[in-house]
Order: structure tokens, then sequence, then C-alpha cells
């Protein structure tokens, strides 16, 4: 554990991108009850002020007339990030990662079979199986690459989504938070079908209740990517984004630059120490992959290269990171869908987001911060040990769709939630 901000790569290890940065492959904090039964962006400011959030805040996107009212209570506040630490983006997400508290929270660990015959853990809360009525809303967590319900940010939305009688459950992907590997095929960025077994299994074990979900860095990529491929039929309520890279070329192009190649080495490390506990599986897997390109990684690329972009079927590496870059899904989602970005996230650049896109979709609202790092948000009134910046402004917006007040379809402030059963907002 960093006991100061100079860098260790041993210690970097904990830190994850594309989709965690608090990446901690140690899991010494993870206690489940049961096992299975870049270059710094301007700040972003809106052009004028608005009487419906502080011009400190970026807001934009198709929805935005649905979905700010709210939100007002955050959004009209400025954004104030904690003094020394929000200083300098490596900063503030490095202190996210590593100082921000834990929450203690009991969880119950469910090993899921999928259809491949690959497995996912799912970790529920403790008790809430029992404690909850059979239609409390059900918030699906996907955590970021390498990362799982060992880390503080989805531990911080757990803790807030049961403070308002939600049932929470961390969606761990295959080799994540100590999940399983049961094949030779571990999860990328391109592939959605462990998303949407896990939605159907949820959906299956409370039919009567709303499905919603949220996502960090390459768990957010993939949960935009699963939204745009189901479309309308999508049987989510509504979701939300959180420090998602979008578009994979730009953000592993900012892994080559600066300070940002230690997050590089950082992650190979923790990827590496996931592949070897499962080398046995890959033995004689022939074909194009190469075995000690990815055992032996330096880099992110080095691994994908040697086997991410051969078990998904991709001719090279530049094919795999445009075609599994979820800014090509944003126009067909069909789902209310939030999605925040801070402006000078090292990992997942502010030139990648597809504003274009989420203006044009009017299920699609961004918030973009001045300040934030990757996973950081070290401001409110949580700040700097608690819960970050986003959390209130997430379960506001979830809470919302919740309620499900529909007006009706067509004019200016459409529903941004349905009844039970109708899960879609019209357009």
């Amino acid at each position: 554990m960093f006991t100061s901000l100079s860098f260790n790569t041993a210690h970097m290890a904990k830190l994850s991108l594309g989709s965690t940065f608090p990446i901690s492959l140690s899991l010494h904090r993870y206690h489940p009850i049961t096992a299975c039964h870049v270059a710094t962006p301007s700040t972003t400011t809106s052009s004028t002020p608005s009487p419906d959030h502080h011009p400190s805040l970026e807001v934009i996107g198709g929805a935005r007339d649905r979905f700010l009212p709210p939100l007002h209570s955050t959004l009209r506040q400025p954004y104030h990030p904690f003094p020394l630490i929000a200083w300098n983006r490596h900063v503030e997400t490095i202190f996210a990662s590593f100082f921000r508290n834990v929450p203690d929270v009991r969880l119950r660990r469910e090993c899921l079979r999928v259809e491949d015959g690959g497995t996912v853990a799912l970790d529920w809360v403790s008790g809430d199986h029992y404690n909850l009525p059979p239609d409390a809303p059900i918030l699906i967590l996907l955590p970021g690459l390498t990362g799982g319900s060992q880390d503080s940010y989805p531990r911080y939305m757990i803790t807030k989504a049961r403070s308002k009688g939600w049932r929470a459950v961390v969606f761990n992907s295959r080799g994540c938070g100590e999940s399983p590997v049961t094949t030779p095929q571990f999860y990328s960025a391109s592939f959605v079908g462990d998303m949407r077994e896990v939605v159907a299994h949820a959906s299956s074990r409370y039919p009567e209740a709303n499905l919603y979900a949220v996502s960090w860095s390459l768990g957010a990529n993939i949960l935009v990517r699963y939204l745009g491929d189901e479309s309308h039929a999508c049987p989510l309520s509504g979701a939300v984004s959180l420090c998602n890279p979008f578009n994979l070329v730009d953000a592993f192009e900012e892994f080559t630059k600066g300070f940002n190649r230690v997050y590089d080495r950082a992650l190979a490390r923790s990827i590496r120490e996931i592949f070897k506990k499962h080398i046995l599986l890959f033995e004689d897997i022939g074909g194009e992959f190469n075995i000690p390109l990815a055992l032996n990684a330096e880099r992110v690329r080095d691994f994908d290269e040697g086997l991410t972009r051969v078990s998904f079927g991709f001719k090279s590496l530049d094919e795999y990171y445009y075609k599994a870059s979820c800014f090509h899904s944003i126009k067909h989602v069909q789902i209310p869908l939030l999605c925040i970005q801070a402006a000078n996230d090292p990992i997942s650049p502010a030139r990648a987001i597809p504003r274009e896109e989420i203006e044009a979709n009017r299920n699609c609202l961004l918030i973009v911060t001045p300040k934030g790092g990757h996973l950081g948000w070290v401001a409110g009134a949580e700040a700097p040990l608690g819960a970050p910046w986003t959390d209130p402004v997430v379960m506001d917006f979830l809470e919302h769709l919740e309620r499900g007040t529909r007006k009706t379809p067509g004019s200016s402030s459409d529903s941004l939630a349905s009844p039970k059963g109708l899960h879609h907002a019209h357009i």
C-alpha cells in the first residue's frame, strides 16, 4: 500500500485502467462470506451560465431537458475539488485509489456458469435476499479492467444504493475479484455476452424488480456496447457510465505519453498476475495465440496482442481497439443513459467523448467535471476519504427513473423511466 505519493511499480500494480483505477490485485480486503454456490485537456465549462447547472460543469445531451430536474440540488452547486489533492490529475487519481476509505460491506458470492462454460462471480449484499422486498430495484455494478468488489468505488455505490432500499450486485468479470476462470478465455472490451447473461439471471431471480446498471472505465465501455447491441430490446430501465474511455484507440494512445506509461506497466502487471494463475488452461492452445508475449506483457497492448484480440477474432490490435470502442454504440442506446466524465482524466481523454452522438440521442445526458482524474472525483461532502462526488448524482438520477414518472409520449419532458414492465422511455 502506498505510504506516500512516490511511485513504486510494485505498488502501482494495485491500480487499474479502462475501467477501474482503484484496481487491487491483492484481495486482502475482500471476504465474501460464501464462495461459489495523457495530455491534460483544458477545463471544460458551459459557454454561458445556465439556471439548471453551475457553469463549472459542462452538461449536454439530447435528454438534457428531461434528465436535469432531479439533479438540480447537486448540479446547481459549483464543483469544488478538494484542495491540494486535486491540483494534479495524477495525484487525485492515485490518492483515490490508495487512500480513499473502503466501506465494510458483507458480501455473498454466487458463481454463474455462462453459456460457453466460463464463469463470472456475482457478489450480492449478504442478507438482502431476505431483508428487501422482491420488487426492490436491482443495481448491477461493473468495475473496470481487473477491478472487482474489493475496490472502494463499487462498495461506496453499494452503500449508497442500500441506503435507498436498492438491491446491489457486483459483476466480477472472468478472473477479476478472484472470480474463477474455467475456460481458456478471459473478457474483453468488445465482449457483451457475459453482461447479457448476468442481466438475464438477475431478472429471472427477481422478476418483479426493475434492473439498472452502473459502470466504470472499461466496464463502462462494455455496458454502453451492451446497451447499443440490445437497443429497443434492452431489459434495463436505466444505466450510468463513469470515466468511460469511449474510444480505445485514443485511450491507448494516451498510455504512451509521459506518466501514463506508469499506469500501463502497472495494469500489465495486474493482468499478468491473473493470467499466471490460470496458465494451464492455455497449454497447447496453438493458433495465432502468443502465450509467451501475454505471459511477459510489459504493456497492456502486449497482452491484448498475445491473447485478447485472438480470443475474440480480431485480425489486428488496431481493429480490436477500434471495433471494441463504444462510441459506435451511443446512437443505438434506447434507455436513459447518464455519462459522467472528468475533463482532466489521464486514462479516458476528454477528446474521445462522443459529444455529437450524445447530443443527438434524446436518451443520453453527459456531465463533464473540470477535475476528477480517473475514478477520483475527490470533491463533495465526503471528500477526501469518503465517497466520490459522483455518487449522489448517480443515485438521484436512478431514483428519478425508478419513480417512473411518465409524461405523454412525444412531449418535451417525456418520462425518464417507466412503470413496472415498461423499461424504455419513448423516443
